[in-house]
């Protein structure tokens, strides 16, 4: 099984962002990594699962660790209704970063993925690892 810790940030929000996955595949490492200006914390949240399943061979068993409860929730169970209403939320208001959403969708259909959240800032040694990519990528601008 594939496993991937993902994590963004942002410095201010909206502000410049950084977003980072650690891929470990058969005991290889790789990371991966980006930035991006005037984004938001949760648009570099869904960027980096999206980024790190680009870079794996579709069909693959994966195990997508995130801090992110807006990540994990919003794929495994809020995701149902917002396709569902027409992209709306509860409220009736339209989904926020819809097309990361559909575009994360999509991939999840290329995968068997078992979404797990860590709690961030503890003693995941890899979560704290992408983090600090995450957030010197958010502050290399």
């Amino acid at each position: 099984m594939i496993k991937i810790y993902t994590d963004g940030s942002c410095l201010g929000n909206p502000g410049n962002g950084g977003w980072a996955a650690i891929i470990i595949d058969d005991k290889k490492k790789i990371q991966i990594k980006g930035s991006k200006k005037d984004t938001t914390n949760n648009q570099m949240e869904l960027i980096a699962p999206i980024k790190a399943l680009k870079k794996i061979p579709k069909g693959s068993n994966v195990q997508i660790f995130t801090d992110s409860k807006y990540v994990k929730s919003g794929i495994t169970e809020w995701i149902h209704n917002w396709k569902k209403n027409g992209w709306k939320t509860s409220n009736k208001q339209p989904v926020k970063n819809k097309e990361l959403w559909t575009e994360l969708d999509d991939l999840t259909y290329k995968f068997k993925i078992k979404w797990s959240w860590v709690k961030s800032h503890s003693n995941n040694a890899l979560n704290n690892e992408v983090d600090l990519i995450a957030r010197k990528e958010a502050s290399s601008y």
